[in-house]
């Protein structure tokens, strides 16, 4: 056996490591989802250590209730950073056993249809929620249940957002992946691609933006009833405007470039 037929570490890793794997198609987001996840893989050893030892402390009749929380405040970070990286990766379990017979562009095709209109709107939506989720956990200085356990909840609920909104990047980055595989990339065919995720997208973003102009120009009106506001019923309707005026435009660049 020559030294040759020996592989290195790096030829290992290349086709081993599912972060290194088609390492030259990763654009700077997949690098970034890549680095995250590696660090947050960390956390699964200090999970095991924390594991173990309330085991034996619990066998010896000292219960640690913060060892309690720490495991799932380690498990359910990690695990949500982890859902960000298999995304990028394309690591995730698939239970399709057509899938793998159908050729490239066709995989492309399902990868775009499931990451624009099924994926990429739930992501959208649970963002959303947790932007206010974490924000009331926040103000009302949330902590543990038990009165040993670890406090300031809210540091670790303040990350759902975040985690999730690195999520959401890690599926656009693949969802452009597969786009350009069959179809130009530019805005207007994104766009098309991703209708119901832009849409709700716009749809909150304007909803924001009436709440907190209404906000800033009335000052006797309460808070609570600013969203009761009539112009509210037409937040849907903008937004759907606005998609379909962005998606013409991209479509008559499209076509002008093509000419």
């Amino acid at each position: 056996m020559t030294d040759q037929s020996i592989p290195d570490i790096e030829q290992v890793l290349s086709i081993s490591d599912p972060g290194e794997v088609d390492r030259e198609t990763h654009g700077r987001v997949d690098r970034l989802m890549i680095v995250v996840g590696n660090i947050a893989a960390w956390l699964f050893p200090i999970l095991m250590i924390a594991i173990v030892s309330q085991v034996f402390l619990r066998g010896a009749g000292n219960n640690q209730a913060w060892l309690d929380d720490a495991q799932w405040w380690l498990y359910g970070f990690a695990m949500l950073t982890a859902f960000g990286y298999a995304i990028t990766t394309n690591s995730h379990v698939r239970v399709d056993i057509l899938h793998q017979h159908y050729s490239d562009e066709r995989k492309a095709r399902i990868e775009v249809f499931a990451i624009g209109w099924l994926l990429l709107p739930f992501i959208a939506l649970m963002t959303d929620v947790l932007v206010h989720y974490g924000w009331q956990s926040i103000i009302s200085g949330e902590g543990s249940s038990s009165p040993n356990g670890l406090h300031r909840v809210y540091l670790l609920k303040a990350t759902l957002p975040v985690l999730f909104l690195l999520a959401g990047l890690a599926a656009w980055s693949r969802f452009k992946h597969n786009l350009s595989k069959f179809s130009d990339t530019g805005f207007g065919t994104q766009f098309l691609w991703l209708l119901p995720t832009v849409i709700f997208v716009g749809w909150r973003l304007v909803h924001y933006a009436l709440y907190w102009i209404i906000f800033l120009t009335n000052s006797e009106i309460n808070p609570r009833r600013i969203t009761r506001e009539p112009i509210f019923d037409y937040a849907l309707l903008m937004s759907v405007g606005f998609v379909a005026v962005i998606i013409t435009l991209g479509l008559v660049v499209r076509r002008r470039k093509g000419a």
